[in-house]
């Protein structure tokens, strides 16, 4: 899983740092098999330039949290949900309100 096309919907392009995007799908590709098809995000301000992100996944249960400093001038870490979905052909990182 996870080992295809990746993409972003629009809503999570505007809205996550790229340096938390990226983050999320290394994230992804460094944990440990089985994978569930879905990934859940939660991301919250731990400073003004840190963004906290808490990764989790159903079954098997998994739980692993980051902290990603985020580049100046840009700094805005963000309060959001995000869903990576792998349906088999390719992998979809959204924001939990474009599901």
């Amino acid at each position: 899983m996870f080992n295809n096309d990746h993409y972003i919907t629009s809503g999570a392009a505007a809205t996550i740092p790229l340096e938390a995007a990226a983050a999320m799908w290394i994230a992804i590709e460094l944990m440990p098999d089985p994978k569930d098809y879905l990934q859940v995000f939660e991301l919250k301000p731990l400073t003004e330039c840190v963004q906290h992100i808490s990764h989790t996944q159903e079954q098997p249960e998994y739980c692993v949290n980051m902290y990603i400093p985020l580049l100046m001038p840009d700094c805005q870490p963000v309060t959001e949900k995000v869903y990576v979905i792998d349906d088999g052909d390719h992998s979809t990182m959204l924001l939990a309100e474009e599901y």
